[in-house]
């Protein structure tokens, strides 16, 4: 009996443990080949990405390699990669997670159209996410609109089983695995580094004040949040694996791993989340103001909380997600600036930036997503007050203002006339547990 062979594309999911394509592929077929096909077109999207890419990758196949497999990598289109190797290996099908983004189901469309061509299965497999998008939906609908409801379905969704990594992976003879060029030099000088075992470092690590997140998790200064949301992002740790380390899936924190799928299923549904207003009649009267937007993604607005923020972002492609929420707020809200370049410059610089989280919090701070309250606002001083009291991380990150003390911190030195009045709208519609994460 001749011998069957897979390939198993990688995307979002560079891991061993917990990759459903990876190990249904290594118990049902006798060879596998693990598959990475950089796409020049993703290539010049987010130098701290692609950093973090080339780290995870290189640890991925240092993963593979101790298995007895190794990771195959390739250059160009994925799709014509992807078949171009399969038929050579004589592989009979090809897995893949499944994703939500447009580029990601374009991609699925086209592979499954080479695929057939070929006479080759293509499988899509779990894994991007704890409840696959879609598995749970509204009567009437097609995807919630809302968290609450959403959340409520989750908790009681059925989940699959976590995997084991499998023991050995056996390539075909005589594949080149090709070269995996060295990590590009990335923006922020800071940035965390890519990989699984990062990942499952990190967690292990954090894992013991799991039980004061509640009243931790908006402590600015105090930076003890995860920080795993670029792991989860590349797949360095599967969501379901985090959450069942948690081991509360009524706490907050897994309610935030929650609130990850819930922007997950509005995406596959919405896929145009990242240039179009989700809310169906959101008022879009938004300024033409270069100057000022220059200004906020410098972190050079006068507003101290804000700066803060922007800095963080620039030294270590992360921010903390309370910062997230007063930055956006503070250029919509404030500065009256279209949500589409905050959403373009976290992309630039997240090491977690995704379509789904990215996009989909950025609409919900707009009044244009999927907030219940679209008038809602997050006044940066008042925010600055009481989840920075004494200042701590503006002077970290605005070191000029380290001479200013308690809150008068927080106030503006240099605000345009158009920002100040802005700063006295109405008090913020927060309503306490409601607030969307970036995962944190």
């Amino acid at each position: 009996m001749s011998e069957r062979t897979a390939v198993v594309l990688f995307t979002r999911d560079l891991r061993v443990h917990d990759q459903p394509a990876l190990a249904a592929a290594c118990s049902a077929f006798d060879r596998v080949v693990p598959l990475y096909v950089l796409d020049p077109a993703l290539a010049g999207l987010s130098a701290n990405r692609s950093r973090f890419l080339h780290q995870s990758l290189a640890e991925l196949r240092e993963a593979l390699r101790r298995r007895g497999g190794d990771l195959v990598v390739r250059r160009g289109d994925p799709v014509a990669e992807t078949i171009k190797l399969a038929r050579k290996v004589g592989a009979e099908g090809i897995g893949l997670s499944a994703d939500v983004s447009r580029y990601a189901r374009r991609r699925e469309r086209r592979l499954r159209e080479e695929a057939e061509r070929h006479r080759m299965f293509l499988r899509l497999f779990p894994g991007v996410t704890i409840v696959e998008p879609g598995s749970v939906k509204p009567t009437g609908g097609d995807h919630y609109k809302v968290f609450s409801p959403y959340h409520r379905v989750w908790q009681g969704a059925g989940r699959r089983e976590e995997l084991a990594a499998p023991r050995r992976v056996r390539l075909p003879d005589g594949v080149d695995p090709g070269r995996l060029p060295a990590p590009p030099k990335g923006d922020s000088p800071d940035a965390a580094p890519g990989g699984e075992s990062v990942a499952q470092r990190r967690l292990k690590q954090w894992l013991p004040t799991l039980g004061r997140y509640d009243d931790i998790h908006d402590d600015m200064a105090g930076d003890l949040t995860s920080r795993l949301s670029p792991y989860l992002r590349f797949g360095c740790l599967s969501p379901l694996a985090v959450a069942n380390r948690a081991d509360d899936w009524t706490g907050p924190f897994v309610r935030q791993l929650c609130w990850r799928d819930f922007y997950y299923q509005v995406t596959a549904a919405f896929p145009q989340l990242s240039s179009v207003a989700y809310r169906r009649g959101a008022t879009e009267e938004w300024r033409y103001d270069p100057q000022a937007l220059d200004a906020w993604t410098e972190g050079r607005t006068g507003m101290p909380i804000v700066d803060a923020g922007m800095r963080q972002l620039r030294a270590e492609g992360w921010m903390h997600n309370r910062a997230r929420l007063i930055t956006a707020g503070y250029l919509t809200k404030h500065l009256g600036l279209d949500w589409r370049p905050g959403v373009r410059v976290f992309s630039r610089w997240l090491l977690d930036g995704d379509v789904a989280n990215n996009s989909g919090n950025w609409q919900w701070v707009a009044g244009t997503g999927n907030d219940s309250r679209p008038y809602r606002g997050f006044n940066p001083v008042r925010q600055a007050e009481r989840y920075d009291p004494d200042g701590a991380y503006v002077r970290r990150w605005v070191p000029e203002l380290a001479s200013i003390g308690g809150k008068a911190i927080h106030q503006p030195w240099r605000l345009p006339d158009e920002a100040r009045r802005r700063l006295d709208y109405p008090p913020p519609l927060e309503v306490p547990g409601t607030d969307p994460t970036w995962l944190r």
